[in-house]
């Protein structure tokens, strides 16, 4: 493809995620399996356009509208309109890319596949933007942080002052971390010089004895160490919060939301396969996407089931037989913003309310399946109270016998060493700036009491 029809294509595509009626993922993947003329290296380009655009989304079209003319209150009003696709495109090109405003209008020459001609006002507009800032002190807050107004105070509760710092670590691009399957991989050294022989460089990842971090952008899943099993991909954040839980080669364990295995599979491994570890969850297509990597990583003893309603019988039949129940929980993915940015504009009230309820009935569950002395990781990749702290403090007024253990404690006993924040606090909080993972949130509650 020529540059001008990769342009082009970016700007059909956020025309199509323009109402986020739907994943941008989802969208880009089916508008490229359409289009199978269109060769990997212009996937990569055009994929990689069009979510620099998503994640830059409030400040593009601020700074369209005021390259335009607007003064600062203006820009902010046409951000909170939403721009045009072209216009984004264009602004992005000039502000994410830093390419010149000649090469733009090179591009777009109005040739085959290529995009119109810039008209008079645009030329204007890129003239303006040459040399300028993504981010600009004239922004309000949400604009520079690309968070919806009404999310805001909610991350600013959480987080205090360091919520602008955190936030702007949610606009960055996610790298791509690797945790090695001790089931498979005798030790990270191991690990990292085979994927070194394919070609891949990747470095130990502070606070997570078993994660990897690749250099660049590679594909990971074509290489020997990934196919056979030795590594497999999952954000820090995500490792860290599963060893929290703590499971142990022998214990009962239940992984209530377990989803496509993500962690169910790094608490087989901290198990050794052995024990009894059942994987829970309400999507039947979900739970059963998980085989293949369950396979892949040497995993045989996990017993996966669907949760078929609140009052399946299951949950009743195994009341407090479980030393550790993992309940990562269904939430607004708001730490996830690096990975979907997408999902920043496509989340609603409603959306999170329901978020909130499953939440509830998902911990209630949890509480019950416990034994005493037994304990309940509770995980989230949320930076929201209402998603966390509140959560914890609700279950607790309806459970007082479970008891928060402060985050020293659980870190000593689970990865060693001291954590990243204070010994005694009462949950772990990790954020993109702060510790270079997604926004995930870790409570661990133990149970007391003889069992009554």
């Amino acid at each position: 493809m020529t540059p001008g029809a990769r342009v082009q294509a970016a700007i059909d595509l956020l025309g199509r995620t323009a109402a986020f009626a739907q994943p941008a993922e989802r969208t880009v993947n089916e508008y490229l399996r359409g289009r199978r003329y269109i060769g990997s290296k212009d996937r990569r380009a055009i994929t990689d356009r069009v979510f620099a655009v998503l994640r830059a989304l409030a400040r593009l079209d601020w700074w369209w509208a005021r390259a335009g003319g607007a003064d600062p209150e203006a820009a902010t009003e046409a951000a909170e309109r939403g721009g045009i696709p072209r216009g984004r495109v264009l602004a992005a090109l000039a502000l994410v890319e830093r390419t010149p405003p000649s090469d733009i209008a090179a591009m777009c020459d109005g040739g085959r596949y290529a995009p119109e001609p810039l008209d008079p006002d645009e030329h204007g507009r890129l003239a303006a933007l040459a040399g300028q800032p993504l981010t600009h002190a004239e922004q309000p807050e949400w604009v520079r942080g690309e968070c919806p107004e009404w999310l805001r105070p909610g991350f600013r509760t959480m987080l205090g002052d360091d919520a602008p710092a955190a936030l702007a670590g949610l606009t960055e691009p996610a790298p791509v971390d690797l945790r090695v399957n001790t089931l498979r991989a005798d030790s990270r050294d191991e690990a990292a010089a085979a994927l070194a022989e394919a070609g891949i460089q990747a470095a130990p990842i502070p606070h997570t004895p078993l994660g990897l971090r690749v250099t660049g952008r590679r594909a990971v899943t074509a290489t020997p160490p990934f196919r056979d099993g030795r590594v497999e991909i999952q954000d820090a954040g995500a490792q860290i919060a599963a060893a929290l839980a703590d499971a142990r080669p022998g214990m009962a364990v239940c992984d209530l939301c377990a989803g496509a295995g993500g962690k169910t599979l790094a608490l087989a491994a901290a198990m050794r396969d052995t024990g009894r570890l059942v994987a829970l969850d309400r999507d039947h297509d979900r739970l059963a996407s998980a085989e293949p990597r369950l396979r892949r990583a040497g995993v045989h003893g996990v017993e996966r089931r669907l949760l078929a309603a609140p009052d399946d019988p299951w949950l009743a039949d195994n009341r407090q037989r479980f030393d550790r129940v993992v309940v990562d929980a269904p939430c607004s993915g708001t730490g996830t913003w690096r990975r979907h940015p997408d999902q920043r504009w496509r989340l609603t009230e409603a959306a999170l309310n329901a978020r909130i309820a499953e939440q509830r009935e998902t911990l209630a569950h949890a509480a019950k399946l416990v034994k005493p002395g037994g304990r309940i990781a509770f995980i989230t990749c949320s930076l929201l109270p209402v998603e966390t702290t509140e959560r914890v403090a609700e279950l607790r007024r309806a459970h007082p016998e479970l008891a928060p253990v402060p985050m020293g404690e659980a870190w000593a006993g689970a990865i060693g060493g001291m954590p990243p924040g204070p010994a005694e606090a009462e949950s772990l909080v990790l954020t993109p700036n702060r510790h270079a993972t997604d926004g995930f949130f870790v409570a661990i509650l133990a149970r007391s009491g003889d069992g009554a």
